[in-house]
């Protein structure tokens, strides 16, 4: 027992070290061990913004966190763009990795900021400029709209969230996990430091209330950003971004575009279907809206761990493709998907037991806290399910079929869980209780679809 609790001990330490490591070879749990432990840290970082903005957010009353929550569920389409660049760009750079051809992971990892930064100027202008119409969209009440400004600075700096997913999907595909580890780190210190001080006007700086919000994150976020592109050009990981790589070449950039414009709608189709349950949850006034928020970023949280553990799944599915070792990746997927099921089964059981409990470290409202309760136990009935539908939803994305995670994201998301939301909740008048069990219903479709076209195995011969 003792020897096993060593080793794991030198694994993590080596894990949380980084270094170079071949992912194509040796045992397979090490190998998801290595790239899991900083993937996971690196996810739990990214949710933490979240979690930081909403606690301090949350002292400024319930307008406040609906503002946040409205303008969020916008930044979610942002979210699908770099997501789905993120991709493409990881099972590019990942298999390349496999083939042992560097030289064209940098080039196409270029191509790859280069689409980003274009695509993020335009949506950030955009932003900028509508934020109070889109808001209106959504629904916002007038003292929703009082805090337009936050939501103009968050939308129109939204670049920093866009390239900051794409630059660390370049450090994942390459198996630099531990750089994309630390980027997140910085980003959130800084954000956690600004968030108090700007909104309440701590010491020098000035009280901007929910707007010092949006400029500690945006911030905190684009210094992330500078310092990513620093590594890449210093060549501290695998990638060794050079002058050369920057001139724009057409046959890559079809290349990446490809399976990134498929990619951006799988994500596109998830994250706004969220914005849906969004517009229905403020249908029930601003009290179950609050209870949403918190209760959904709560979740979103505690999945972290989930959400790393498909990423490192997702690197070492492209990278043992890319050395034609397709049983190797696809015995990867089965192994991440139990560990997630053990992590997701207890998870669960502390969300059904313990809601409350949890939910009130964001607020004392008695009446959010019931709405934000039933959000947590509804919702992570299906976790153990679900489990498995994360890894191989990512599997497919590791291996450069992004058309599969979109047929399965169109049917669950938008044929079974927006029409069962709304029908349950206002036509047979269930309420927000019928709108989660819609969402859980669409989780199941999901983890079945996915291991049904998982077992067919066509994804091993993606293209990319």
């Amino acid at each position: 027992m003792e020897q096993v609790r060593a080793r794991w001990w030198s694994a993590v330490a080596e894990a949380l070290r980084g270094g170079h490591v071949d992912y194509t070879a040796g045992n397979l749990d090490r190998a998801l061990l290595l790239l899991a432990i900083p993937m996971i840290l690196e996810t739990a970082m990214e949710s933490l913004f979240a979690v930081v903005d909403i606690y301090f957010v949350s002292k400024l009353g319930a307008d406040a966190m609906a503002t946040v929550a409205l303008t969020e569920s916008l930044v979610v389409l942002v979210i699908a763009v770099a997501l789905g660049l993120s991709f493409s760009t990881t099972a590019f750079v990942a298999r390349r990795i496999g083939e042992r051809n560097p030289a064209e992971a940098a080039r196409g990892a270029a191509q790859s900021v280069l689409i980003g930064a274009v695509s993020s100027a335009l949506i950030g202008l955009i932003g900028l400029i509508f934020a109070p119409e889109l808001l209106g969209l959504m629904g916002a009440t007038p003292g929703i709209l009082k805090n337009v400004t936050f939501s103009r600075i968050v939308l129109g700096g939204c670049g920093t969230l866009m390239m900051l997913f794409l630059l660390n999907a370049i450090f994942r595909g390459a198996g630099d996990a531990v750089i994309a580890m630390r980027v997140l780190w910085l980003a959130n210190i800084i954000n956690i430091l600004l968030n108090p001080c700007l909104i309440f006007g701590l010491g020098p700086f000035p009280e901007l209330g929910i707007a010092g919000s949006g400029v500690g994150t945006v911030i905190g976020r684009g210094s992330g950003v500078l310092y990513q592109l620093w590594l890449l050009r210093s060549g501290a990981g695998r990638i060794h971004i050079r002058a050369s790589d920057w001139k724009p070449n057409k046959e890559l950039l079809r290349h990446i575009l490809r399976p990134a414009l498929n990619g951006m709608f799988q994500i596109f189709i998830a994250t706004a279907s969220w914005t849906g349950l969004v517009r229905i949850a403020a249908t029930f006034g601003a009290t179950a809206l609050a209870g949403y928020t918190i209760g959904i970023r709560v979740i979103m949280f505690s999945i972290m761990p989930s959400w790393g553990l498909s990423n490192a799944a997702a690197t070492l599915v492209g990278q043992n493709l890319g050395a034609a070792k397709p049983e190797r990746a696809e015995a990867a997927v089965w192994r991440a998907g139990f560990y997630n099921a053990i992590f997701l089964g207890a998870l669960s059981l502390v969300f059904m037991l313990l809601p409350e409990l949890i939910l009130g470290v964001f607020t004392d409202q008695a009446a959010v806290l019931e709405a934000g309760a039933m959000c947590l136990r509804y919702i992570s009935s299906c976790y153990v399910f679900y489990a498995y539908g994360m890894m191989m939803l990512q599997a497919f994305n590791g291996a450069g079929d992004t058309a599969t995670p979109t047929r399965i994201n169109l049917i669950a998301y938008w044929v079974v869980q927006i029409p069962l939301a709304w029908t349950l909740a206002h036509t047979f008048d269930f309420g927000p209780r019928g709108m989660y069990g819609a969402v859980a219903l669409a989780e199941l479709t999901v983890s079945v679809l996915a291991i049904l076209y998982f077992r067919q195995g066509r994804w091993k011969r993606a293209v990319i």
